[in-house]
């Protein structure tokens, strides 16, 4: 197939999807990179096609025909499916505007491709619809070469069969309808997931606080015990450090001199004692003990104030939980939900296709 029969009008560049085939939810990059994305048109055979290559690989090769519907999901992203060859596409773009071109061109090229198929259908000569579309200064491909002959008989042989124009817009308005839903509840499926996800982080987050508040009264706890041992120590030293009483006197049998030596020998050791252990040293130890005590006191209202800050973290924690547990229970329902839908939406596809191949 010779360069000249199909040229391209049309391209942009964006990163390349595809659905994946095994649980037709998630989408598959085409490369780490964005890729030139082409519409072509084949004078000879008067069909459309979007190509896209990667390397030597043909990304996307689809051919456009009027049941296609080209969906915006969001303000950079858009999707079509093409039930050939049975997967759907997906193109992220720069910006909104890439998308918007995008979308009106490929309403142009389908309105075309529609018009090209009455033709057919009439029996009318096959000729090229005015699009008025300027083709974009795009090197030949040698990707116009990947659409063989057996493409060629494939898109006569579904022209030919094609259904009503009533039947084909009922079918093009069902397809539509289930795209935008399958669309809808991926997008309620991704939401919840994010929501799982950040619920998760803050019941993470949450656990480690309640860790490390755990670990800090456990430290204020046997800090205050360490400060309480202290002061019975210092209580239980001054008690040792206070003077003995002065002895009873000695009997009325003793004599003048005696007891007055024995009173000198008292007073003597009442002022040993009293330099050892008297006034300038209390002071110290009343003033230490004191301070000690403030201390331990400061240390119950710390822990007074970290346990109340404990039992808020665990309130907090226990509500995370419920909401945890509540977002599973809707990630749930809305994963059977979604699974049933693509069910369905799959079913309808092949009794789409099957209808399209069976109709005379």
């Amino acid at each position: 197939m010779s360069t000249a029969r199909e040229q391209p009008i049309f391209s942009t560049r964006a990163h390349v999807f595809q659905i994946d085939p095994a649980t037709k939810r998630n989408w598959i990059p085409a490369g780490k990179h964005a890729l030139t994305v082409s519409y072509f048109y084949d004078a000879t055979r008067n069909v459309y096609r979007i190509i896209s290559l990667g390397g030597a690989k043909a990304i996307i090769n689809s051919t456009v025909t009027p049941n296609m519907t080209f969906t915006k999901t969001s303000q950079k992203f858009g999707q079509w499916a093409d039930s050939r060859a049975n997967t759907v596409y997906g193109l992220g773009f720069a910006s909104e505007q890439h998308l918007t071109q995008f979308a009106e061109k490929f309403q142009e090229v389908k309105e075309a491709a529609r018009l090209a198929r009455e033709k057919s259908q009439d029996g009318g000569e096959l000729t090229s619809p005015a699009l008025g579309l300027t083709a974009h200064q795009v090197p030949p491909s040698p990707l116009v070469s990947s659409n063989g002959p057996g493409d060629e008989k494939l898109f006569r042989s579904q022209s030919a069969d094609a259904p009503g124009p009533a039947e084909r817009e009922r079918l093009r308005k069902m397809l539509s309808e289930g795209s935008v839903g399958e669309v809808q509840w991926e997008a309620e499926f991704f939401a919840l997931q994010d929501s799982n996800n950040k619920l998760a982080g803050a019941l993470r987050e949450a656990n480690a606080a309640a860790a490390q508040w755990r670990q800090q009264l456990e430290a204020q706890r046997a800090e205050a015990e360490r400060l309480r041992q202290r002061v019975a120590e210092l209580e239980a030293q001054a008690a040792t450090a206070e003077p003995p009483a002065v002895s009873e006197k000695e009997g009325p049998g003793q004599s003048l001199e005696q007891l007055e030596a024995l009173v000198q020998t008292k007073d003597q050791e009442i002022q040993t004692l009293k330099s050892q252990t008297g006034g300038p040293r209390e002071a110290p130890d009343s003033a230490e003990r004191e301070e000690t005590q403030q201390k331990v006191q400061e240390l119950e209202t710390r822990n007074a104030e970290l346990e109340h800050q404990l039992r808020a973290t665990e309130r907090s924690l226990e509500e995370a939980r419920v909401e945890r547990e509540r977002a599973r229970a809707e990630v749930g329902r809305a994963a059977q939900l979604l699974d049933v839908r693509l069910f369905e939406l799959s079913e309808l596809r092949e009794g789409l296709a099957r209808l399209a191949e069976g109709t005379p």
